[in-house]
């Protein structure tokens, strides 16, 4: 039977790439560091793998038949240092493709990435898509807009306070997409023969959307007013400083929410029809945001 390992597959991407690959008679090898929610994944064929996926190792141990991998660094924000950790990831996952001859991968990318500097962990995945490039097998990047779910982690704000908030301009044009459509497109390549070479591929859901629209569609679907409240800068900070994170990792995310809010710089990146996904804000909302209220 074939085998496709898949990272971090308890998470939103990975668990829906599993699904579909376990749905075509093929094997997912599901790496993860709990045994437990592995298996409550419950996906047809599965194999979970308890691994570090920044152990190079474990890495290479765990995806031994794997004719193609999933590949993405899950959000660490204990650790000292992002960029150490994309790295720790970035040299397991290619150690693991070479050890095993691996001969499709698919990253998760981002949008706009780049080897340019301080754009936090933008930077990072561009890095991450040149490390592959030099391997000699078939690697698509998938770079991703910002993702819908982010909407999930502010359900309570939204409903009890009416309000809801991120760190960037309301009139600030964002290709948002659900993570549904990333791991879509994901299995589709995973499972296919039929490409080859570096290929990259922006993903920028159906329409970019501001967040004063956002908060318009929120209000009409929820049936009540929605207002979005702009987080500044100063506020963020304080706000990641109060998790405990460290310096480094603070800078690096504040780097990341200039690089996402600056009005000429990856989300000004021109749509083009290949980066159109399918599910509509109004869709996410149903699936995701409906059952939580």
């Amino acid at each position: 039977m074939k085998r496709i390992a898949i990272a971090a597959a308890t998470g939103n991407i990975g668990s829906q790439v599993a699904k579909q690959i376990g749905s075509r008679g093929v094997m997912p090898l599901l790496l993860g560091q709990n045994l437990n929610r592995l298996n409550d994944l419950n996906i047809p064929g599965g194999f979970p793998v308890v691994a570090d996926i920044g152990n190079m190792e474990q890495v290479i141990d765990a995806t031994k038949g794997a004719e193609a991998l999933l590949w993405l660094v899950p959000p660490a924000l204990n650790k000292p240092s992002l960029k150490e950790w994309y790295q720790n990831v970035i040299d397991a996952g290619i150690a693991a493709v070479q050890q095993n001859k691996i001969s499709r991968v698919v990253l998760v990318s981002a949008l706009g990435a780049s080897e340019t500097k301080n754009l936090g962990t933008v930077s990072y995945c561009g890095e991450m898509e040149a490390a592959f490039d030099k391997l000699d097998t078939n690697v698509l990047a998938l770079r991703p807009g910002y993702f819908m779910e982010n909407f999930i982690l502010q359900v309570k704000e939204i409903q009890d306070e009416g309000t809801f908030s991120f760190p960037f301009d309301k009139e600030h044009n964002i290709p948002f997409i659900s993570t549904d459509d990333i791991a879509d497109v994901a299995a589709r390549y995973l499972l296919s023969e039929n490409w080859s070479g570096y290929l990259k591929l922006n993903l920028m859901g159906p329409e970019n959307m501001t967040l004063t629209e956002a908060a318009k569609r929120l209000s009409s679907f929820l049936g009540k007013p929605i207002t979005y409240v702009q987080q500044s800068m100063e506020e963020a900070k304080l706000q990641l400083n109060s998790y405990g994170l460290t310096q480094t990792v603070q800078r690096e995310l504040m780097d990341l929410f200039r690089a996402l809010g600056d009005p000429n710089g990856v989300y000004a990146i021109p749509r083009t029809e290949e980066a159109n996904t399918a599910t509509t804000f109004r869709q996410f909302l149903e699936r995701k945001i409906r059952p939580l209220l």
